[in-house]
């Protein structure tokens, strides 16, 4: 019998690596699923040099998208169950490191690579979808579901991903899981360390599955990933639910010396905040009357009104909050990874 092709060579490999119990998903023309209950699917693409940052160690890249899809299965409940990705690479990319990270990612939640594709491309492109099961005596999560009065909250810091966006843009760079930082800042321990941590956190989210499945729980919820901007995902979930709101400037949760960071680099740190995209937390609404664990690290930071406007109160005075942000269809709306 001749030698198998370097491609199914890989793809043996790559079955024997996913395969978590008696049944190979990987190998035929299609996987072969049993899907009882409800379920969820998403799909993201990533593309060198748009996404991230072309030169991205594999493994690094492998947990970002793992992460970044993970996110989106947590903005409606569900829980991750099976993954097919389409990778397109040049003929040197590391693609065993790549999918040792990426099966191991994964599996951390409980997540089955079941199939996919490859090709030779010049340019690195991937795209990963995922399919989620809606847990039991739990609800999907949608945008639609904010009503007046309802609180706003976030699950985490907004800024920081933007902030470690600008400083891999200076040159700042990883290596061996460390993160060297740009010259001008580096004599500075305190903005050093929150420039390390912002640089981490654009490069490894980590996705808010237990608030999901938290929020999943309650008589009723809505929520969004934020992935595009604080500004303009709000303003989908408000339009979603035929809603507006009151964001507190005062009350938006930033990194730990987020604002001397952005200063040090010439950036704004209240537009980092509201459009710099790419946090990867949920924003959601929950009636006034619930309130949410303290060790899921959430804020309130406004109201949800029956007014449609979306309105910043920022030094007691209010106005307009526009939809910035990263719009994947318009030139220019985010700065691109160098």
């Amino acid at each position: 019998m001749p030698s198998p092709s370097h491609e199914d060579a890989l793809t043996s490999w790559l079955a024997s690596l996913a395969t978590q119990g008696p049944e190979r998903l990987i190998g035929d023309d299609a996987a072969f699923l049993h899907l009882p209950g409800d379920w969820a699917i998403t799909t993201d693409q990533q593309v060198a040099g748009t996404h991230f940052p072309a030169g991205l160690a594999p493994a690094t890249l492998a947990h970002r998208a793992v992460a970044i899809n993970l996110s989106d299965l947590a903005a409606v409940g569900a829980r991750p169950r099976y993954a097919f990705l389409t990778l397109a690479a040049p003929v040197d990319f590391a693609v065993k490191p790549f999918f040792r990270a990426l099966v191991t990612a994964g599996r951390k939640h409980g997540l089955e690579l079941a199939g996919g594709d490859l090709a030779r491309s010049d340019q690195l492109r991937l795209s990963l979808t995922l399919l989620g099961q809606r847990p039991a005596r739990s609800r999907w999560l949608r945008r639609s579901a904010a009503r007046p009065a309802d609180l706003l909250w976030l699950g985490g810091t907004v800024g920081e991903s933007a902030l470690g966006q600008r400083l891999l843009a200076r040159r700042a760079r990883t290596a061996s899981g460390r993160v060297a930082v740009p010259k001008s800042i580096a004599h500075d321990r305190a903005l050093t360390q929150a420039a390390r941590a912002a640089v981490r956190r654009h490069l490894e989210p980590t996705a808010q599955l237990e608030l999901g499945y938290w929020l999943g729980k309650r008589r009723r919820a809505a929520a969004i990933d934020l992935s595009d901007g604080l500004a303009l995902d709000l303003t989908r979930l408000c339009r979603a639910s035929g809603v507006g709101a009151i964001i507190e400037r005062d009350g938006l949760p930033l990194p730990r010396d987020g604002e001397r960071l952005a200063a040090a680099l010439g950036e704004d740190m209240e537009k980092l905040a509201l459009g710099g995209g790419e946090d990867y937390i949920l924003l959601f609404a929950l009636p006034p009357s619930l309130s949410v664990p303290k060790e899921f690290g959430c804020t309130p930071i406004g109201v949800v009104t029956a007014d449609k406007r979306i309105l910043l109160r920022s030094a007691g005075k209010l106005r307009p909050l526009k939809p910035t942000g990263w719009d994947h269809l318009i030139p220019g709306t985010a700065r691109k990874p160098r």
